[in-house]
């Protein structure tokens, strides 16, 4: 397993923890006032979980994928492991301004 493949991993965990506390607030939210919006960042957070969770699959137990990211060149790998970073950062900037 490479760094890079450590790194896209522990993002698509730390997402998926995010999107828990984002989901669970926002329910709570959207329980208490009803509002269409925050239902619009509910959808959207259980869409993400989804994705966050296949990409743990894939990044964890799927071989063949394994196989493909190791073997790949660099910038495949930078490429897929900034995708959830980039998704990392986003999400605890969401986190943020959702917390305050």
């Amino acid at each position: 397993m490479t760094a890079l493949l450590t790194i896209a991993w522990l993002a698509a965990a730390v997402n998926v923890a995010l999107l828990l506390a984002l989901g669970s607030i926002w329910l709570r939210n959207y329980r208490r006032h009803g509002a269409s919006h925050t239902l619009g960042l509910l959808v959207f957070a259980s869409l993400l979980l989804v994705q966050n969770g296949l990409w743990l699959y894939f990044y964890r137990l799927h071989s063949s994928y394994i196989g493909w990211f190791v073997n790949s060149g660099a910038d495949i790998q930078v490429g897929m492991t900034l995708l959830c970073g980039l998704e990392t950062l986003a999400l605890i900037f969401v986190f943020r301004i959702t917390w305050n």
